[in-house]
């Protein structure tokens, strides 16, 4: 029956190997996290004259350099003044020369969005009437090409490496103490510090290089190393090697230390090394969330801590599982998985799909905002298929607990024949030992005898002289004899120890062959290598959707369009601004439309109207405005307008000092507790 484990375990590698290769396939390059939601002048459009500046809005905070927002003439040659001004992080405007003859211009960027992930795109607009143009802007990605993948490559690697280094620290600490000292269980968890350590170095030398020009040379430039170290990508990064460090030293006391107490002392110092290695762990999780989704968009504050939970549970149940496998599997015969360690972390497995369910729960509402979403987006696709796959784990996981009882019940019997076995090997090692003792020494002693015979006869035939040098014989001869049994017998020794390690080698490996005939030991891990192939794609699974768009911000995207993120609208005409809003509650997910009429400097009217994503108006408790132009340092000035019918508010008089880019931002209040506040820039005047 164990022969067959090996082909399938082969098999099992192979399938896990080809659906991961599947997943990494579709995934490409990492996918943009702050969405382009609005442009001036609007994509595809043609204005009478040169604007004297173009203006972009993403849909969360971005980080740009000078070289981040370029507009290029119909030749392809740079107009724009290479200095990006922002506003609120989420606005960036670039000035034009003066005098831009007619044409179609090209605006590219590439900027860094707030959860550390590399955005980029192009559009074009027209001055006068469309032109032919020899700017070419396909293929143009952020996060791609050989730098982007070798990127990919350390992401998975750290997670799965993450995933080892502390669930597999947990399964010993938690459930199998013994387990420190076993060599294969050693090697798995330090094989997880290196990977992380290794991966983590390699994150930290791409990134300027994955975040900007893309090139292999610039992996190696220290210049563009200490800028990463300044953001917050970098910060996290040099914390996660710093954290390692303290890894290394729990890794040390661990199997150290730890493995040379006994069972009493292990009590006392376990206790340290679980607050200590949580510690740790928690500080590691940390560097994820602090820099990734959690840090941004909705309850950030709260959505780091819940996200801390989330990865270290799934380390815990992952990584703690791996090791079980690899204990069932390369553990020495001598030092088997007992059942209590596989019921124990059954139990720590449980809480972990516990914590699982609430954390995933939340992070689902808080990435999606619509049920829609799971279908229409390509992040509610994804977690959809990690549901699944949640769901098959948990199903296989049981019967692994069903193996996990009847190993249980059938412990106590296999674990009387192993000690009736190695007391017989024993016994029979000392009884071979014995016999060739025997033997050896019994062979000395008659030949010892038989010089004495000889040297009596000698002293029988009466002659004295003749007597006396036979009795000399006798006493040379006896003491040859002596001699040469002394090394017969240190032969047999020798002899015999060399018998007693084979046999001692050979009962091993039928206690092997009968643990792993065990059916209960045998179906508990196949059950567990299934759970094991079913969590390496869950991790793959949950690795793409950390580079995924969320479908919140895929959903806001499509809502507002390009064309609808800012509308300006000539110095005498009045503006429009759609702003989509969601303060995270029940229906808190709509648009306001802000209309400024004449858009000028002086005197303005100004009307709000609140609509649901289905075009119903409806009322809400609360909507404030705030007018603000950061070039000139004036404001915010606050507007409140009055509530005139259903989903309609209105104010007059809005005064407008000066003309120039004016952020309007409008604070949605939907209940008592639940509230946002959208901007967005227009012309004005």
């Amino acid at each position: 029956m164990t022969q067959t484990i090996a082909p399938r375990l082969r098999t099992l590698v192979l399938l896990l190997l080809a659906a991961a290769c599947a997943l990494l396939a579709g995934a490409g390059p990492a996918s943009a996290h702050a969405a382009l939601t609005g442009s001036d002048p609007r994509e595809g459009a043609v204005v009478a004259k040169a604007p004297a500046q173009v203006s972009l809005t993403f849909s969360e905070s971005v980080s740009m350099d000078d070289d981040s927002l370029r507009v290029l003439d119909p030749k392809g040659t740079r107009v724009d003044d290479g200095k990006p001004s922002g506003t609120g992080g989420t606005t960036y405007s670039v000035k034009l020369r003066p005098g831009l003859p007619d044409g179609t211009y090209t605006v590219t960027y590439q900027v860094v969005s707030a959860d550390s992930h590399p955005v980029s795109g192009a559009y074009t607009f027209s001055v006068g009437a469309p032109s032919a143009t020899s700017v070419t802007v396909s293929g143009q990605g952020a996060g791609g090409g050989f730098v982007g993948g070798l990127y990919g490559v350390g992401r998975y690697v750290s997670y799965a490496a993450f995933a080892v280094l502390v669930g597999g620290a947990a399964f010993v600490l938690a459930c199998w103490p013994r387990g420190s000292g076993v060599r294969v269980v050693q090697r798995f968890v330090v094989s997880g510090w290196l990977a992380l350590t290794a991966a983590t170095l390699l994150l930290l030398l791409l990134r300027g290089s994955y975040t900007g020009s893309g090139k292999v040379a610039d992996i190696f430039d220290l210049g563009l190393l200490g800028e990463v170290l300044q953001t917050k990508s970098g910060a996290a990064l040099v914390s996660r090697l710093l954290l390692l460090a303290a890894a290394a030293l729990f890794i040390a006391v661990l199997f150290g230390a730890y493995d040379k107490r006994d069972d009493e002392e292990k009590r006392d110092l376990t206790f340290g090394l679980a607050v200590g290695g949580s510690v740790v762990a928690a500080g590691l999780a940390a560097t994820w969330a602090m820099s990734e989704h959690a840090s941004v968009g909705l309850q950030a504050g709260l959505a780091m801590p819940v996200d801390v939970v989330h990865l270290i549970a799934v380390a815990t149940w992952l990584g703690g599982l791996t090791a079980l496998l690899v204990a069932l599997y390369r553990g020495p015969a001598d030092t088997p998985v007992p059942a209590v360690a596989v019921r124990r972390f059954s139990r720590i497995a449980f809480g972990s799909v516990i914590a699982l369910v609430v954390t995933g729960t939340y992070q689902s509402w808080r990435q999606l905002g619509s049920w829609t979403a799971f279908t229409d987006t390509r992040y509610g696709q994804l977690l959809l298929v990690k549901i699944g796959l949640v769901a098959v784990l948990v199903g296989v996981a049981s019967f692994s607990r069903r193996w996990t009882a009847q190993l249980a019940e059938a412990t106590p019997a296999v674990a009387g024949a192993a000690r009736g076995a190695a007391k017989a090997s024993a016994k029979a090692a000392v009884e071979t030992a014995s016999k060739t003792s025997g033997k050896a020494t019994g062979k000395s002693s008659g030949e010892a005898s038989g010089t004495g015979k000889g040297s009596g006869k000698e002293t029988g035939s009466g002659n004295a002289k003749v007597a006396e040098k036979a009795s000399g014989a006798g006493k040379d001869s006896g003491a040859g004899k002596d001699s040469g049994a002394g090394k017969d017998s240190g032969g047999g020794s020798r002899r015999a120890a060399q018998l007693a390690r084979q046999r001692a080698a050979v009962d091993a490996a039928r206690q092997k062959r009968q643990r792993d005939a065990d059916p209960n030991r045998f179906g508990l891990r196949r059950s567990v290598l299934a759970e094991a192939g079913v969590a390496v794609v869950l991790l793959v699974v949950t690795t793409v959707l950390t580079q995924t768009e969320p479908g919140r911000t895929e959903e806001d995207a499509k809502a507002a369009g390009a064309s609808s993120a800012t509308s300006s609208a000539p110095s005498t005409g009045a503006v429009t601004l759609d702003l989509p809003f969601d303060t995270g509650s029940q229906n808190g997910k709509g648009v306001i439309r802000v209309e400024l009429d004449p858009a000028r400097v002086g005197a303005n009217d100004m009307h709000l109207y609140v609509e649901r994503p289905d075009g119903t108006v409806f009322d809400i408790p609360e909507v404030k405005v705030a007018l603000t132009q950061k070039a000139q340092n004036i404001g915010p000035l606050p507007v409140a307008p009055d509530h005139i019918t259903t989903g309609h508010w209105s104010a007059s008089g809005v005064q407008i000092p000066m003309a120039g880019d004016w952020e309007v931002a409008v604070t949605v209040r939907t209940s008592d507790i639940d509230q946002v506040t959208v901007a967005k820039n227009t012309q004005i005047g």
